[in-house]
């Protein structure tokens, strides 16, 4: 009934390629969207910078490796040395002068060339050979950050960022950095959305499937890879520039760690791999339900009148939280958004599927 197709008819190929064919997940969007620009104005500014900007921010990586991995099917564990070749690169590049428009694409750019890398190692190996070679390049770039004292300031310094400044004006008020990460956010969206009815997202979708079939099928499964590798690390290097601009306001080794891109492949998988709102929902529940579990166990303790002590209060919220994910995907295995895809898909015919009992 929410999601009601009568009335909903194609009468060509260009109105059947649609973005949103029903016209509730385009008022879903709509709605969420205005509800993105009124943030600022309904949210207090620390939950604002604290929770929905670093959120915004995480979601673009998220979105950026699942394209690798959830629509290209290569394992990729070190995509927190391709945020930080983008991180670092940019930073330095506004320390030098350039502005900061010409910056994030100096990074960008940064990334894909080292992200590229990762995709010949891909022609050769895969699964989970190509996983280790991965995290192995992620272990040679922390090396690297602790030990190159001209790029990072040493293993305990950090980079400070500039003052970050889009078309000559200087962002510094909260709501100007959250406008920031929002717009990167929407624009990784909807290159991601647009990427699932193109020749390229096929391609891609085949090549996950079988690569040697693909192949046979005309399908160049290297140029693929590398597209994809290319693409991804290109959304992580800007999406570790902002980060950096943006939330922490400088650059340390720690930030891009091998626990990192540990944590973003564990967004894509709790998400669902290839699937645009579980990106979202994995993002959220990654970064979002430890807090949120700490506050409800420290509520209920005091509620109950329960002593607890602080090493406890550290050591419950993170099981509790680790068996939250794992309930989650007991629940249903392929992730958070093909668990929406099941609700939306009952609200189809709901509630009429109720007559025939």
């Amino acid at each position: 009934m929410f999601y009601r197709l009568s009335g909903v008819r194609h009468n060509s190929y260009v109105s059947d390629r649609k973005m949103f064919q029903v016209p509730a997940d385009r008022n879903a969007v709509v709605f969420l969207l205005l509800l993105g620009v009124a943030a600022p104005f309904i949210i207090p500014s620390l939950y604002l910078n604290s929770y929905i900007l670093p959120w915004l921010i995480w979601t673009a990586a998220v979105l950026g490796l699942n394209l690798v991995t959830g629509w290209a099917g290569q394992l990729h564990l070190g995509y927190a040395a391709v945020m930080a070749v983008g991180a670092y690169s940019a930073v330095h590049a506004a320390k030098f002068g350039i502005p900061w428009e010409f910056a994030l694409i100096i990074g960008g750019l940064s990334s894909a060339l080292i992200g590229s890398l990762f995709a010949f190692t891909a022609l050769r190996v895969k699964g989970l050979y190509l996983a280790l070679t991965t995290l192995a390049m992620q272990f040679v770039m922390d090396w690297v950050l602790t030990h190159s004292p001209v790029i990072t300031g040493g293993s305990h310094a950090s980079l400070q960022a500039p003052p970050l400044a889009l078309l000559g004006q200087e962002i510094t008020s909260d709501a100007g950095l959250y406008y920031v990460a929002f717009g990167w956010c929407v624009l990784v969206t909807i290159f991601m959305l647009n990427l699932k009815r193109t020749g390229l997202g096929r391609a891609l979708v085949a090549v996950r499937e079988k690569d040697f079939a693909a192949a046979i099928l005309g399908v160049n499964s290297f140029y693929y890879k590398l597209v994809a590798f290319a693409a991804s690390s290109f959304i992580a290097g800007v999406t570790g520039a902002l980060l950096v601009a943006t939330f922490y306001f400088l650059a340390a080794p720690e930030q891009f760690a091998v626990n990192v891109s540990i944590q973003v492949l564990a967004m894509v998988i709790i998400g669902g791999l290839g699937s645009i709102i579980g990106s979202y929902l994995g993002a959220g529940l990654i970064l979002l339900m430890p807090g949120v579990v700490n506050s409800l166990f420290s509520a209920l303790a005091g509620f109950v009148g329960l002593e607890l002590s602080l090493e406890t209060l550290a050591h419950i919220p993170n099981a509790a939280y680790g068996a939250l994910i794992i309930i989650f995907l007991m629940v249903e295995p392929l992730g958070l958004g093909k668990l929406y895809a099941n609700i939306r898909d009952y609200l189809m015919i709901w509630p009429f599927d109720q007559l025939k009992k």
